[in-house]
């Protein structure tokens, strides 16, 4: 069976004893002796593969902001929060959604959680409390209702209509 070698340096210590370059030559040899050929082609595109770049739109974004609040650890961080709490950006889940309308449903609820409803440790009240927006932590009755107040009523249904029995087999 083909096997595929994978190398790296983790510690300071391997970094100073072993190279990647000795590291395979020793899993080469291991192969070898256990009968296996090496495998050096990359492997097909497949399920742990990263997914192709369809595109790209470059905006332009304006504005004064404060210089010490510059920072790519601002939006890497909230990327974090945002696949620990959303498992729809994780990878290889099930909890992905298949309409965007969906899902841009299941980001605002996520937000409005984030923003109104969560207590957060290091502002001791929500963010939306800390700029001023409101002056109490949100309940989820709360969110619901605000949702349950901009949406449509629902249309009446139509009369029931029972199915038309499927032809037998043996007819």
């Amino acid at each position: 069976m083909p096997v595929a070698l994978y190398a790296r340096v983790s510690t300071e210590r391997q970094e100073r004893q072993q190279t990647i370059d000795s590291q395979l030559a020793a899993l080469r040899a291991w192969a070898a002796a256990q009968g296996h050929p090496v495998s050096d082609a990359p492997g097909p595109a497949g399920r742990y593969s990263p997914a192709e770049c369809t595109g790209a739109i470059k905006t332009r974004v304006e504005g004064r902001p404060a210089a010490q609040h510059i920072s790519t650890s601002y939006a890497e961080r909230q990327n974090l929060t945002m696949r620990m709490s959303m498992r729809r950006f994780t990878r290889l889940t099930n909890a992905f959604s298949k309409k965007a309308e969906n899902h841009t449903h299941a980001l605002a609820l996520y937000f409005t959680y984030y923003n109104f409803t969560r207590l957060h440790k290091t502002l001791r009240c929500s963010p939306a409390m800390a700029a001023g927006l409101t002056g109490q932590l949100w309940s989820m009755e709360d969110v619901v209702a605000l949702i349950d107040a901009q949406a449509e009523a629902p249309k009446p249904r139509g009369p029931y209509k029972p199915r038309a029995p499927a032809p037998s087999a043996n007819a």
